[in-house]
Parts: structure tokens; C-alpha cells; sequence
């Protein structure tokens, strides 16, 4: 075990004080992940039925349960719950903020009033959001011009809920690049962080640049409908394709706000049950600082079929490619590690290598849209669906998952049951694969996406990816059920079952109001598995 010198804690468990304003009044990073945890959670469930709703109307042609209409709404509700209300803040928000203070030997972020003010701001968005429900928006999560500037629905609303989210991202990112400049404990050197940390540092830089991008359009979408400006309106001398570079241009650092947390959960499962130091250390970390620099400059593969010119789109297309490099060390680096590694099939490693399988497909199928000829047959069908899901289900889903699983009996003291959730993972993996990859052939066979019917030639892949779809709801309403019942009835989880050298592993389960009596001094490399005295890796 790695020698970090940490005396034994006095204090009552973080869970200890009970009653509702004990949790929405605490500025205890540990209650507020959690308190995200659970709201982020419940936002999942809700896009996660609309999802359902969705895929049994494409059950079959024509009209199956609800009309276009009511289709639209359905997609715009699953698509903007799921990217701006968990996704985005998902990891992030939830583990980020439980687990960077006592990663890096801290009593807690370094602003905790400005953290609880994020969380209220989140709150506060998604309350805006459920409202805009009374008049559902029909536009899609991304809102494009000009039908979101002349639709009846209620377009401000929702938009106006997500640009408050905004504030709470930015607050969130502000928070954690402070906490991690300053509030290290000593001996915890930049190249002793543990891997999580820079990708929530990554993660941190992204929300405080590109969101503030996203709040901007929002405003000026707002402003379109109100006021009639006419910004997006070419009647008016504007353009709606500046609305598509406005919002891409936060959009793909989006997508490296929601991947990048994950995969620093997958460093750091993958060298706990591999029981092998992790290989390529400083590659991987300087790899989340070079994916958030580079998300910032691919933004128009969105619009290959918009009318820019072929200069721009053989630039952007080369830098598509580009962003690829730092992802594969990432990726192949995890693989060096698992080779030869006394490797554990435990639930949380289960995930992680889901995540690394699953994650591959999705890196692939971006090479396909990437590439100019193949964007413009591919571009706006199931096969960019396909390719999305397998990024954000595949990739940040399951890096939640493994996550959860992982740190589950630290935040809550409790183990679960893990014969109960590895068939939760089986049924997710076997319901993920069959309901997203018939949808790379629909791609490729021209079924658009956003569409509520489609011709009968198309009806058989439907199917097929309609009833995995049910297993994959079927695999993570026992996932739930496991969790929630090991809430009350699970053994009581030891301080560090998985034999962990990180440090919030070297505290008791579940932690102390503190973090730690005393603070830490660092002295060994957080992932010298079988190696003595290693500082740095």
C-alpha cells in the first residue's frame, strides 16, 4: 500500500446529521455530490422513459402510440434531460465534487459556499426546464434556427433553463481548477495526482471557456423570438447557420465535458483490479489537456453539408482526425496496462472494460463522419445516432456505472450484491449493443434520424433495436433496485474493499465530516501496485 501518512479520524460519517436542511443548506462537498448524484439520477430515469416511449413508437411504420407531434416532443425532452441535465453535469458534478477534495488530501473544495450556490443554480435550471413541459419544446436538443425561432412552443423556457445550468457549470469548473491549484496536500505533486483529477481539471477548463459560448446563443435565440431581431433570420439580413457555429462551437467541447470525467474513472479502476501500476502515466494525463485544447477547433464536422467552403471542410475534417491521437493514447495505454495484470472481474471492472470496447466503436464510427465523402452520405441518418450513443451510452454511461459501483461503498458505507449486479451489467452490455448497432446499418441504408415513421424496409432493424432497448431498461432497473436496497440492507462496506492505493481509500467508508483529522503528506505514487517506493511512475 502506498505510504500516505494519514492519522485516524474522530469524526462522526458525513451521513451522520439527518433532516432535509441539513442537505440543502450544507456546503460539504460530500452532500452536495451526492445531492447531484441523485438529481442528475432522476433526470436519467425520466429521459430514459421518454427514450423507451420513443423507441416503441418506431416499434413499427405508421402510427404505434403517439402521433409526430407528440413524437417531437418526446426526442426534444429525452435529448435535452440527457445531455444538459446528466451528461453534462454528470460525473463532473456528482464524483467530482465527492471525490477532489479527498483525492488530493483536501477538507473540502475551495470555494463551499460558491459550490452549494452551483448546485442551487442546477436546481433552479431544471425546475425552469420542467416547467417549459406545460407547452413542450419540439425543436431537438439543439434547438436549430429557423424552426426553434418560429415553432409555438415554448422555446424560451426551456433554452432559458439551460442557460442557468450554464451558470452552475461555470461556477463548478471555476471551483475545481482553485482546488486543485491550491489546495493539494503536501507531497501531492502534479505528476502524484491520481488520473481522475486531471480529467476533472480538463473537464474544469472546458466549462469555465466553451459555456459561456452556449449562454451567449441561448440569449440571442431568446432575443430572435422576443424581439424579433433577426440575428438567425436571412428575411432579416441574419443567417440560422450562425446559429449551427455558435452552438457546435460549445456543442464538441460539450462532448469532452462528458467523456473526459469518464475515462479519468476508467484510470483509475482499471489499475485497482489489473493490480498493475498504470502504464503511461504523464501520456495519459497530458492526453485530457490535449483533447480539451483541440475540442476546440472541430466544431463545423457538424456542418460538412452546410455550404462551407472545401478549404474549411478539408481543415476541419483534418482536425477531427487530429482529436483521435489523444484519445487513442488514452485507450491504448489502458490496454498496456490490463496486459498481464492479475485481472478481477469485479462489477466495477466490468464496466470499465465495457467502456473501453464500447467507447472504440464509437471513436471508429466518428472516423467514417469525419471523412468528407462519407460525411455526406452518412450525415443526419440513424448511423450519426448510432455512432453518438455509443460515445456518450458507451463511453460516459458506463464510466458513470463503473464509477458508481467503484465508489459506492465509500460514499454510503454499504456493499451491494455483486452477483445481482454483474446480470445488471450482462443485461445493459447485451441491451446496449442490440439496441444501437442495427442502427449503424439503418444509417448506412439511409434511414434519417428525428423521423417519427419510416418506409416497411426498414421496419425489421426497428424492431430489433426496440426490444433491446428493453433489456438495456431491464438491466438498469435492476442495477437501480441492487443499489437502493443495499442502501438499508448491505453488509457494511470495509474501508477500502478493492484494496485501493488512492487516498479517499486510505479514510474510513463512509467519510468523516473532515475528510481527515489531519491533513496527509504524500509520500508514494497513487498507482505503485507491486512496486515499492515508485514516486512518480
Amino acid at each position: 500500500m502506498a505510504n500516505h501518512t494519514v492519522a485516524e479520524t474522530i469524526h462522526v460519517p458525513y451521513l451522520e446529521e439527518k433532516g432535509i436542511l441539513s442537505w440543502i443548506l450544507s456546503t460539504d462537498h460530500k452532500r452536495i455530490g451526492i445531492m447531484y448524484l441523485v438529481s442528475i439520477s432522476t433526470f436519467f430515469v425520466l429521459a430514459g422513459i421518454a427514450a423507451l416511449l420513443v423507441r416503441l413508437e418506431l416499434l413499427s411504420p405508421g402510427k404505434t402510440i403517439v402521433d409526430a407531434h407528440t413524437y417531437n416532443v418526446l426526442f426534444t425532452f429525452h435529448g435535452s434531460a440527457m445531455v444538459f441535465l446528466f451528461i453534462v453535469p454528470g460525473i463532473a458534478a456528482s464524483f467530482g465534487n465527492f471525490l477532489i477534495p479527498l483525492m488530493i488530501g483536501a477538507r473540502d473544495v475551495a470555494f463551499p459556499r460558491l459550490n452549494l450556490l452551483s448546485y442551487w443554480l442546477y436546481l433552479l435550471g431544471t425546475v425552469i426546464i420542467l416547467f417549459s413541459l406545460l407547452k413542450p419544446a419540439d425543436t431537438g436538443w439543439t434547438f436549430y434556427t429557423p424552426y426553434s425561432i418560429q415553432t409555438g412552443t415554448d422555446v424560451i423556457l426551456l433554452t432559458f433553463g439551460v442557460f442557468i445550468l450554464g451558470f452552475s457549470s461555470i461556477l463548478t469548473g471555476l471551483n475545481f481548477i482553485v482546488t486543485v491549484h491550491k489546495l493539494r496536500a503536501p507531497g501531492m505533486t502534479w505528476h502524484r495526482l491520481p488520473l481522475f483529477i486531471w480529467s476533472s481539471y480538463a473537464t474544469a477548463i472546458l466549462q469555465l471557456l466553451a459555456t459561456p459560448v452556449l449562454g451567449i446563443t441561448l440569449l440571442l435565440l431568446i432575443a430572435e423570438r422576443v424581439f424579433g431581431i433577426g440575428f438567425f433570420d436571412p428575411a432579416k439580413g441574419g443567417d440560422p447557420i450562425l446559429f449551427q457555429n455558435f452552438f457546435w462551437f460549445y456543442s464538441h467541447p460539450a462532448v469532452y465535458i462528458m467523456i473526459i470525467p469518464a475515462m479519468g474513472v476508467i484510470s483509475e479502476v482499471i489499475p485497482v483490479f489489473a493490480r498493475k501500476p498504470i502504464f503511461g502515466y504523464k501520456a495519459i494525463a497530458y492526453s485530457s489537456l490535449a483533447i480539451a485544447l483541440i475540442s476546440f477547433l472541430v466544431w463545423a464536422h457538424h456542418m460538412f453539408v452546410s455550404g462551407m467552403s472545401e478549404v474549411a471542410a478539408t481543415v476541419f475534417s483534418f482536425l477531427t482526425f487530429l482529436v483521435a491521437i489523444p484519445t487513442a493514447i488514452k485507450v491504448f495505454n489502458w490496454l498496456a496496462t490490463l496486459y498481464k495484470g492479475s485481472i478481477e472481474l469485479r462489477t466495477p471492472m466490468l464496466y470499465a472494460l465495457s467502456f473501453i470496447f464500447l467507447f472504440t466503436i464509437g471513436g471508429l464510427t466518428g472516423v467514417f463522419l469525419g471523412t468528407l465523402a462519407a460525411d455526406v452520405h452518412l450525415h443526419d441518418t440513424y448511423f450519426v445516432v448510432a455512432h453518438m450513443h455509443y460515445v456518450m451510452i458507451g463511453g460516459t454511461v458506463m464510466g458513470f456505472f463503473a464509477a458508481l459501483h467503484f465508489w459506492y461503498p465509500k460514499m454510503f458505507g454499504k456493499m451491494y450484491n455483486e452477483a445481482v449486479a454483474k446480470v445488471a451489467w450482462f443485461l445493459v452490455f447485451v441491451g446496449f449493443n442490440v439496441t444501437f448497432f442495427p442502427q449503424f446499418i439503418l444509417g448506412m441504408e439511409g434511414m434519417p434520424r428525428r423521423y417519427a415513421d419510416y418506409p416497411p424496409q426498414f421496419h425489421t432493424l426497428h424492431e430489433i433495436s426496440t426490444i433491446g432497448s428493453w433489456i438495456l431498461g431491464l438491466g438498469i432497473l435492476i442495477m437501480a433496485l441492487n443499489l437502493l436496497r443495499s442502501l438499508t440492507n448491505g453488509e457494511k462496506a470495509p474501508d477500502n474493499p478493492f484494496n485501493s492505493l488512492s487516498l479517499e481509500w486510505q479514510i474510513p467508508s463512509p467519510p468523516p465530516h473532515e475528510n481527515f483529522e489531519k491533513i496527509p503528506h504524500v509520500t508514494d505514487w497513487t498507482y505503485g501496485y507491486g512496486k515499492k517506493n515508485n514516486q512518480e511512475g
